[in-house]
């Protein structure tokens, strides 16, 4: 069962909810979104019925959700969510209005490096620059990202650029120090299971961008997203990146319907990483147009001024020609499916 708190409701009203459930041995996780405060109830649903709950100062409706996935269901919520990243009078949105441009380099692997990578995503037309301080590899012996100095290089650079920053966490203990730097906290498809790390950054007050598992189902993916917004963070964008199947010819095999069902399952933005779909530069750009055209509410790519040297996935790292046919896409393509510029603080949030 969820409870949807009206946007005027204040802290005594939700504290007041939470008394009540807890009163009749049921748990309320308080859930805390731009324009509404939900707050998901675990117990005896026919107990709670009987407490009167939408009779309660503040509150706006009361809603049994069948989803296992009952904060970031639609059946709660039927608009589309809008997730702002920045600082407030810069933040920039992903949702249902706008197409949002993500890019930067993989791995952050020097200063120069990183703000040449930037100029470039900017020039380009991104409003959100990505870039990796902690890389989790396959393989051990792989360049691991340069850590807390490689968060300093992002931090700076996002700053000297005007550009907010979205970057890995990989480890819980990792989550308050990563906060601090970034603007948005990103859950790698590796660690799209790793429980205790949802529920970190779902209490770190930043946005989350949470990339689908490589073998997890649309459901299993949607219920990782429950975990962060269960621990009080609706803020949270889901990413497509590709999945693993029999498929050699790319390093994953981009499933562009997984789109348009999470969109029809949640009220949570849905974005495509191409770059990591393809683990080729050619292809980034076809699949970023199909993308575009089944609704995507964003991409985010690699970008790296010198791909050949790159410490990190330059074979998909997007320079040149490829870049600039890049940046004529997600310009011309998204007003044809009703979508504008995602540019910086382009819509005031509600509430």
């Amino acid at each position: 069962m969820v409870v949807v708190m009206a946007a005027d409701a204040t802290a005594e009203d939700v504290a007041h909810v939470v008394e009540r459930v807890e009163a009749l041995g049921g748990k309320a996780f308080v859930s805390q979104g731009v324009v509404r405060t939900i707050i998901g109830l675990v117990g005896d649903i026919d107990g709670f019925h009987g407490l009167n709950l939408r009779a309660m100062r503040g509150v706006a409706a009361v809603h049994r959700i069948s989803d296992p996935y009952k904060l970031v269901s639609r059946q709660h919520h039927p608009e589309r969510s809008t997730v702002w990243v920045g600082k407030v009078g810069a933040q920039v949105p992903i949702g249902p209005m706008t197409f949002t441009f993500i890019a930067g380099p993989c791995a952050v692997e020097t200063p120069e490096q990183t703000l040449e990578a930037a100029i470039m995503a900017k020039a380009a037309g991104a409003t959100l620059l990505r870039g990796g301080a902690y890389k989790p590899r396959t393989s051990p012996y792989a360049f691991q990202g340069l850590g807390r100095k490689g968060l300093d290089i992002l931090a700076a650079v996002g700053e000297a650029t005007g550009l907010p920053v979205v970057t890995e966490v990989v480890d819980a203990r990792d989550v308050a120090e990563v906060a601090e730097q970034a603007d948005m906290l990103q859950i790698g498809t590796r660690n799209m299971a790793n429980f205790g790390l949802l529920q970190a950054v779902g209490e770190a007050g930043k946005p989350v961008l949470l990339k689908r598992g490589m073998t997890a189902t649309i459901e299993e993916w949607l219920m990782a997203a429950e975990y962060v917004a269960q621990r009080g963070n609706l803020d949270i964008v889901l990413c497509e990146r590709g999945i693993r199947t029999f498929e050699p010819a790319t390093r994953n095999t981009l499933d562009i319907s997984a789109v348009p069902i999470a969109q029809s399952a949640s009220h949570l933005p849905v974005i495509v990483d191409p770059s990591h779909a393809a683990g080729r530069r050619d292809l980034v750009v076809p699949l970023a147009r199909a993308a575009i055209g089944v609704g995507a509410d964003g991409v985010i790519v690699d970008v790296h001024p010198d791909p050949e040297v790159a410490l990190c996935d330059g074979p998909q790292a997007l320079h040149g020609s490829e870049l600039r046919a890049l940046a004529q896409a997600v310009r011309q393509l998204p007003p044809l499916v009703g979508r504008g510029p995602a540019e910086a603080a382009s819509i005031t949030p509600a509430g």
